[in-house]
């Protein structure tokens, strides 16, 4: 599970690589470090066919099963199973969106045998750090997140990203999943506006070839800012 990533490109990348039309994001600093719950740069598709850049919270609304009365939606991060009823209704082209990314991380599945910690590792297409998108999901949502300690009760605009197999690359680190990764212009457009079916072929993971290991045991990854 990807609960972890950076974004450190600026806009103008984003923009060009997405064929974004519309930016709300304001003056978007590098993120070498994002985490669930926090607001985050997504191009969706806006009314009028306008792709849009904007800011919204990382993590989609919890199945109600899993919620008890009351609580706060910690919301979810990474989705795997795109047949479930939950996620059907976000499947249409209103409701996909893209989020940019430089690198992910994913935490060793077994602990380091010599401090009993796992390891946080940082995947991405080059050392360089190229841009590349998640394949995701975003919906507005009523509801309270954050904390019990400063509860966020109100209109939230939420997104989260699809996860597959991980490739051979991940799988050493982590055997159970990596994110959906779009690298072109095309794969872009098919996600962004193809039919669920068609769109869903991209459900898989990247060639095992096209990532690379590139930062250990960090929080952030501020490479490529």
């Amino acid at each position: 599970m990807c609960n972890l990533y950076s974004q450190t490109k600026g806009q103008e990348a984003i923009r060009k690589l997405a064929g974004v039309m519309r930016d709300t994001t304001g003056n978007l600093p590098p993120l070498p470090g994002i985490f669930p719950d926090k607001l985050a740069p997504v191009v969706r598709n806006a009314p009028g066919g306008v792709r849009e850049l904007a800011m919204l919270r990382w993590g989609m609304p919890s199945p109600p099963a899993f919620l008890k009365p009351g609580s706060i939606d910690q919301g979810v991060t990474n989705i795997r199973n795109t047949g479930s009823p939950h996620w059907r209704g976000w499947l249409g082209p209103a409701n996909r969106c893209i989020v940019p990314a430089t690198s992910f991380c994913e935490p060793s599945t077994l602990p380091d045998p010599a401090t009993g910690r796992k390891i946080w590792t940082w995947f991405a297409l080059a050392d360089e750090r190229p841009l590349f998108f998640f394949a995701g999901l975003w919906c507005a949502w009523h509801g309270v997140r954050g904390t019990k300690k400063s509860p966020e009760d109100g209109e939230h605009q939420l997104y989260g990203f699809l996860t597959t197999a991980p490739n051979a690359t991940v799988r050493p680190v982590h055997e159970k999943a990596m994110p959906v990764i779009l690298r072109t212009p095309d794969e872009i457009d098919v996600w962004m506006n193809a039919p669920a079916r068609v769109a869903l072929e991209l459900q898989r993971p990247l060639p095992d070839e096209a990532l690379k290991i590139v930062l250990r045991d960090a929080k952030e990854d501020a490479m490529g800012a």
